[in-house]
């Protein structure tokens, strides 16, 4: 019997990309400047050069704190013996970021598989662990019978799909772990 194929996003489950970036885009804001965030990256012109500034430093990418909830994840993940591919989406202006990612996976999750793409969606896999409704939105299109374990993030409150088990770190990990039994066990 094959095992199935666990899809892990990176930015915003394992690694705490937009943790990491706030920190340093306050550390950059003068006093007089509005406090910031990257979902305000269109109403601000400098904040779109700053934020690539910020991601263009040398080792910003592998140098990303994990994320406990993600690796949380991932050892149920392992624990029903799902094989693991990590797969981040790879930013097309910041060429360098796709080594550090890859670097990043290789030191946290050696035992994982890595793609970088600019489509989840095209990607298979059994289930899918991703923070972003889009990507998830995009995945799910192709995957009728697909899994989506989203971490809990500001950013997506309120997405709902039937396929979706939002996973908030220390209430419900007991809830993942049963629908990925039930998914591990499902015929393709």
């Amino acid at each position: 019997m094959t095992r199935p194929i666990a899809l892990i996003d990176m930015d915003g489950t394992l690694a705490d990309y937009t943790g990491q970036l706030m920190h340093d885009l306050e550390e950059l804001r003068s006093p007089y400047e509005p406090v910031v965030s990257p979902e305000d990256e269109g109403k601000y012109s400098w904040l779109k050069a700053r934020i690539r500034l910020i991601k263009s430093q040398p080792n910003w990418w592998l140098n990303l704190p994990r994320l406990k909830a993600g690796f949380e994840i991932v050892n149920a993940l392992r624990m029903l013996d799902y094989e693991l591919h990590i797969l981040t989406r790879g930013p097309y202006k910041l060429g360098e970021s796709w080594t550090q990612k890859f670097q990043w996976c290789r030191t946290y999750i050696s035992d994982a598989d890595i793609t970088i793409t600019h489509d989840k969606s095209l990607v298979y896999g059994r289930v899918l662990v991703d923070d972003w409704p889009d990507y998830i939105k995009g995945w799910l299109e192709y995957r009728p019978r697909g899994l989506v374990i989203m971490p809990d993030q500001p950013w997506n409150q309120g997405f709902e799909h039937p396929q979706v088990i939002r996973f908030k770190h220390g209430e419900n990990l007991e809830e993942v772990v049963q629908a990925l039994k039930l998914q591990r066990n499902q015929n393709d």
